[in-house]
């Protein structure tokens, strides 16, 4: 694995899930792996869960880990190739990434997209920049329109809860928020959710939700929601805005939110949710406090997806 940007630079989900429960049966098996190793995690954005698991799994391997926040401690960095650098941006991403990648030996990033030039953000100009020109392996710790290491996370959360001899019913639905919230996780989900192909994939959403087909092609499509969540396994709750009328919030109807009176003609469904969440606003406290949370068990598998992932660049396989 040279990057990590998205699905399509994994060769094989189940191998690499595989890989993540051996890392968390035996944290410190690979210490040596890492070793007079060093890992750059660079933010561009907040973060809690991406940013602490990274650095323990970076940490279990041997390497040392320094995180930059560049958005509170750097240069606000140029981006655009051909910029006249008169505005508020101070250093170039060309004369910046080398230097970083000379520092280090992988280079994590996390930027989130502005939701309001489309054509931009999936572009995913910041971090193909971060590939072009700092020469080492790129890790994304969520981008403009994804967010490869949680999508890992999800599907090492459901086969650990699953041990039925069937494929499980999975359901994506739409839930409210209080802000436009970019697209990248639901994007990311249905995307490995696709290449996995080991379960019937479900989206619900009101109308005017419809995601980017290049990630939900494969998926039903479903805009009522209680007829998609019957029979379901697992339920992923997030909030997402328009990706057609870009960035928009069409509908918050907290009819939405997910309560228990929603699982009633479910399989005894598991509820997944990245974090953080919007008690009472996206999940019903209800939910999140019950057995049928697996929020806490999805976030503390975070360490061992991206064990899995700098495992794989360490050792060049």
């Amino acid at each position: 694995m040279k990057n990590f940007i998205s699905v399509d630079d994994v060769a094989d989900i189940d191998t690499l899930v595989e890989k993540a429960f051996a890392y968390k049966a035996s944290p410190f098996k690979d210490r040596a792996l890492g070793a007079d190793k060093r890992i750059g995690l660079l933010f561009l954005n907040p973060s809690m869960r991406t940013r602490l698991s990274t650095q323990v799994a970076a940490s279990n391997l041997g390497m040392d880990a320094v995180v930059f926040n560049i958005d509170k401690e750097g240069w606000k960095l140029e981006f655009e190739d051909g910029a006249i650098m008169s505005g508020n941006t101070v250093e170039h991403i060309k004369d910046a990434a080398p230097i970083m990648g000379s520092y280090f030996d992988i280079l994590c990033i996390r930027t989130f997209p502005s939701l309001v030039n489309k054509s931009e953000d999936y572009s995913e100009l910041f971090i193909n920049q971060f590939i072009r020109y700092a020469g080492i392996p790129i890790v994304s710790l969520e981008s403009a329109t994804l967010h490869p290491l949680q999508s890992l996370t999800d599907i090492i959360t459901i086969k650990e809860t699953f041990k039925l001899p069937r494929r499980p019913r999975i359901v994506l639905t739409w839930a409210p928020h209080i802000k436009p919230i970019p697209q990248c996780v639901a994007n990311s989900f249905s995307q490995w959710m696709s290449k996995w192909g080991n379960a019937d994939f479900v989206i619900t959403h009101p109308e005017d939700y419809e995601l980017d087909t290049r990630f939900t092609n494969g998926a039903t499509i479903e805009y009522d929601q209680q007829k998609a969540l019957e029979g379901a396994d697992f339920i992923y709750v997030k909030n997402w805005s328009a990706y057609t009328d870009y960035g928009k919030v069409h509908c918050n109807d907290s009819d939405w939110m997910l309560t228990t009176d929603h699982l009633a003609g479910t399989n005894n469904a598991r509820v997944m949710h990245c974090l953080p969440v919007r008690r009472n606003v996206e999940l019903s406290d209800e939910i999140l406090d019950s057995p049928s949370s697996l929020v806490t068990l999805q976030a503390s598998n975070r360490v061992w997806a991206a064990q899995a992932v700098l495992s794989e660049i360490l050792s060049g396989k």
